[in-house]
């Protein structure tokens, strides 16, 4: 507890730290806000469906339960990585901002109406409120776990768990119908590159994330 409390000082007392780490707060914030008027905007722009090789040949499952609440667990466990390590929050925080924004770009320019046999989530659910149901391409399911696998590359343990989690959350939004499969797969690809483009976009925060200010005091 003692240690944590040093490293927390250290944190605190950087001014330099402090405003980078608010910084990503206020990013993200406008990242996820930018990203829901894209989704609004699709979904009311939405046009047909299409056929798609992998929904075309399996029903639909009820994967409810870990579309909606996997996801809550999952970043439960991230935030409390970040909370227990504060150096990695600028740099992971800047980036799933990155990957948001992007990713509200290719919504926004890409308007495919939902797949017809889709598993139904219900009105009142939350989570209608931050997926209004045309922001198809990319899957967000799939491409944040894997971002931080990308982040998190050099933690094997880590590594494993977020590859698997991005793994399981792509498979589930096929068996509920919620994303065509280009969408995941595409997600991969272009999450690869979101993460090469946030190391150009936050160096410092990068090397922050890689040795923390501890070594610098």
């Amino acid at each position: 507890m003692n240690k944590i409390k040093r490293k927390y000082a250290v944190y605190v007392n950087n001014k330099e730290f402090l405003v980078s780490l608010m910084l990503s707060f206020l990013i993200l914030l406008a990242s996820l806000v930018i990203n829901f008027y894209a989704g609004v905007y699709a979904t009311e722009k939405a046009s047909n469906a299409v056929t798609d090789l992998i929904l075309d040949n399996i029903r639909v499952y009820d994967v409810d339960g870990i579309f909606i609440y996997g996801p809550v667990f999952f970043y439960l466990f991230v935030a409390y990585i970040l909370i227990m390590r504060l150096h990695l929050i600028p740099f992971t925080l800047k980036s799933i901002s990155l990957f948001i924004l992007i990713r509200s770009i290719f919504i926004s320019l890409t308007h495919i109406g939902p797949f017809p046999s889709q598993l139904v989530i219900s009105p009142a659910n939350v989570v209608n409120y931050f997926t209004p149901g045309g922001d198809l391409f990319f899957s967000a399911h799939t491409g944040l776990p894997f971002l931080l696998a990308l982040l998190f590359w050099e933690n094997f343990r880590l590594r494993v768990f977020f590859i698997a989690s991005s793994l399981l959350f792509g498979a589930v939004v096929l068996m509920g119908h919620l994303h065509y499969s280009i969408d995941v797969l595409a997600a991969f690809f272009i999450t690869f590159t979101i993460y090469h483009i946030a190391c150009v976009f936050f160096p410092k925060d990068k090397k922050i994330f890689e040795s923390g200010l501890e070594s610098k005091t």
